[in-house]
């Protein structure tokens, strides 16, 4: 039986650790071995999970980040035992998801991981690892990242630092680390990712772009009886027509800024609502945009997606965001900002692309889907979200991967194949 270990943040929860339990719900339903590791939040698996350090080692790695800009540069305890443990399982793959997040050390795990004939796989969820700091740089249009960092624009955003740049020497720290494993294939979240990751140091890399997949089961429309007691329970009268926005941590960059002042030129028969709010947020809302704090229930989730008119992402930067296909799965029509991979999911018959800032532009497309009423779009978004971003679907690009990579060949029964072949 072949042996998956996915390294992971997060287990079956927020986007990227539900893509982790799907990719690995999808590996053992071919009769794989899961493992998924978290250092944070941790929801019901079926894999079996590993936690990695402890929240002491987080605070700590936390502080040597916010005061010398040397993120993922601690942990390193906590990466050593990871990687006994990782030799005590010997999995077939490796597969990285976020290793940024204060719960690993990089020069450590790349030192294992160069060392080792197992291959990697890297699943590129943002542009962190061929940066020397920062997430994402689409917000502030900075190149730098293609020759050399330095002086980093954004060294006080995440993962911020309030005293030291080292962005010159993480960059060729990266470099030098992230280009010493042999066996390793990078998987971006997204065809504009895809492209980033042409341009950087990492350009010599296969480079294999699978896009994000989703539970459409989960996520799908839901009940008018649903639909009512929701809203109900945030008083969202009926001839409210309801703008939603979801996020697991809202800032400018995510759209907080344009949705308030989206707020200020709609009608009063209008509602924003937007989840995954801070109770500090909310309480600074204007009146006519309802808060929610983040939550994990899907359901919740699903039915908000259902009430919704229309789904809104004003993102300024973004790679592939989960939220646009978990809208489109439930029927409801999408309008984002022309960003990043967050236009990719959105076709003219179910939503709309803005360019960047123009609340205006949104206000009128929202006028354009009542105008031609939901009921125009439901189907044909959620034919699209079936279609294209079934995970069950979508995440069996992954166990072709991973076969071609055990091969050595393209063979999806080659695995299967070699084991009939060896019990006989």
């Amino acid at each position: 039986m072949p042996t998956l270990f996915q390294i992971s943040i997060e287990v079956n929860s927020g986007s990227v650790g539900r893509i982790a339990e799907q990719i690995g719900q999808r590996a053992m339903a071919h009769g794989w071995e899961s493992y998924i590791t978290y250092a944070r939040n941790h929801q019901e698996s079926k894999s079996k999970v590993i936690k990695i350090g402890s929240k002491l080692d987080i605070y700590w790695h936390g502080l040597i980040t916010r005061l010398f800009d040397r993120h993922c540069l601690s942990s390193t305890r906590a990466t050593r035992n990871l990687i006994k443990q990782i030799k005590e399982i010997q999995p077939d793959i490796i597969q990285l998801h976020h290793i940024h997040g204060y719960f690993l050390d990089m020069r450590t795990l790349f030192q294992y991981l160069s060392s080792v004939n197992i291959p990697v796989v890297w699943v590129f969820h943002d542009c962190w690892a061929i940066t020397g700091h920062c997430a994402h740089f689409d917000y502030i249009n900075c190149f730098k990242w293609q020759t050399q960092c330095k002086f980093c624009p954004q060294k006080r955003v995440y993962p911020g630092s309030y005293l030291l740049d080292r962005s010159f020497e993480n960059y060729i720290l990266k470099k030098e680390l992230f280009t010493s494993v042999f066996n390793m294939t990078v998987v971006p979240v997204s065809q504009w990712l895809g492209r980033i990751v042409k341009q950087s140091f990492l350009r010599e890399y296969p480079v294999e772009v699978i896009q994000n997949g989703i539970d459409i089961d989960v996520f799908s429309p839901q009940s008018l009886q649903e639909i009512n007691e929701m809203r109900q329970k945030y008083n969202l009268k009926e001839q409210m027509s309801i703008l939603l926005g979801v996020a697991s941590t809202w800032e400018r960059r995510k759209g907080l800024n344009d949705f308030i002042d989206l707020s200020r030129i709609i009608p009063s028969n209008w509602k924003i609502v937007l989840v995954g709010l801070k109770k500090q947020q909310i309480k600074l809302l204007p009146r006519n945009i309802l808060g929610i704090e983040r939550t994990e229930n899907v359901q919740q989730l699903a039915i908000l997606y259902s009430l919704a008119t229309v789904f809104i992402n004003p993102t300024w930067e973004d790679t592939f965001p989960t939220t646009n296909l978990e809208a489109l799965a439930c029927g409801t029509p999408v309008i984002t900002y022309n960003t990043g991979g967050s236009v990719e999911s959105v076709a003219e018959s179910v939503g709309f692309i803005v360019e960047k800032g123009d609340v205006e532009g949104i206000k009128e497309c929202v006028q354009e889907i009542l105008k031609a009423g939901k009921d125009k779009y439901r189907a044909e978004c959620r034919d699209r979200a079936v279609k294209l971003y079934d995970k069950n679907n979508r995440f069996e690009d992954y166990i072709r991967l991973y076969n071609r990579l055990l091969c050595g060949k393209i063979n999806e029964k080659c695995w299967v194949n070699t084991q009939i072949k060896t019990q006989k």
